[in-house]
């Protein structure tokens, strides 16, 4: 995952007939976030760009579920407990800054779709809802398809194949 936080450039070396910024108008130039005001700063945690990121990428159709083989096994468990919430986070991670965030998801898509173009959408879904909610930037958007949902055996095993209730 890429640093979100970008450093500073040093000042440049005067070249001929360039004189070199002065450090005054580099200190001056308007902040272009919209969570930094005039009025005070505005701190998105990471936990909501994780479940706005899992949430837009449930959306796009053709996504199955999000995360690993491991996470997904504890979130059926947590499911059978009374009370106890589905993580919309599960198969997110993400690094904020002030001005901008990075997310990598781990999905797993239906069987059948084209993975570039599920993934070019999921991309695209992420992006618009966590700048348009948060009013960050996001600088990527990384992908592991980590599994392929075959309906055909959950199904099978959901019903508990040919046996008699």
């Amino acid at each position: 995952m890429t640093t979100v936080e970008k450093t500073p450039k040093p000042a440049q070396q005067p070249t001929a007939g360039k004189p070199a910024p002065k450090p005054a108008e580099v200190a001056t130039r308007p902040d272009t976030s919209p969570l930094v005001t005039e009025h005070g700063t505005t701190t998105v945690a990471d936990t909501v760009v994780q479940k706005i990121a899992g949430l837009a990428a449930r959306e796009v159709s053709g996504v199955h579920a999000l995360g690993g083989g491991a996470a997904r096994a504890f979130g059926a468990l947590r499911d059978r407990i009374p009370g106890a919430s589905a993580s919309v986070g599960q198969g997110v991670s993400v690094e904020v800054g002030s001005k901008q965030a990075a997310v990598d998801l781990e999905i797993v898509v239906e069987y059948g779709v084209p993975v570039a173009d599920l993934a070019r959408s999921v991309r695209r879904n992420v992006i618009r809802s966590i700048e348009r909610m948060t009013g960050l930037e996001v600088v990527e958007v990384n992908i592991n398809v980590g599994d392929v949902h075959i309906p055909s055996t959950d199904d099978e095993t959901a019903s508990g194949g040919d046996r008699v209730q």
